[in-house]
């Protein structure tokens, strides 16, 4: 087991039906980490930023980040562009979990620091196949920066 084992997934989703299912998927995968909801950019970055100094957030930050691309407000192209440019956010791995397989969003978030890239599917069964996928690699098979 990693390094990352107990540290949170940080899931940055504005469709409370997708996190429900995500969470339903991670659960079915035993995953161990606390896995934590921002409905969008703003929060995240409130979160990412100030990690630590609120009580309603946990003191570390989290393993990985599955980040949605399209919200209102700070959208996601936004929040990956100032995570990969803050030198203590930086190293967190951010993956983009969209339902956009549009080829420029895709070639925008790898130029912006992006990760890894994977569209959401549209049955559960497949997103059930991403979580584990997700889980298999950036929490079982990677070893993660421990800061």
């Amino acid at each position: 087991m990693s390094s990352a084992s107990l540290k949170p997934i940080l899931v940055v989703e504005d469709s409370a039906e997708d996190f429900t299912a995500l969470g339903r998927a991670f659960r079915k995968h035993a995953l161990q980490n606390p896995v934590l909801r921002c409905a969008d950019g703003d929060q995240a970055l409130e979160y990412l930023q100030g990690y630590g100094r609120s009580t309603n957030w946990p003191s570390v930050l989290p393993a990985i980040i599955l980040l949605d691309l399209n919200m209102p407000g700070t959208d996601g192209r936004q929040v990956l562009e100032i995570v990969k440019q803050d030198d203590i956010l930086s190293t967190i791995p951010v993956i983009i979990f969209s339902t956009s397989s549009n080829s420029k969003d895709i070639d925008d978030c790898y130029q912006l620091g992006a990760n890894s890239y994977l569209t959401k599917p549209i049955g559960y069964a497949a997103m059930e196949e991403k979580v584990r996928l997700i889980v298999q690699y950036w929490l079982e098979a990677v070893e993660l920066p421990v800061a």
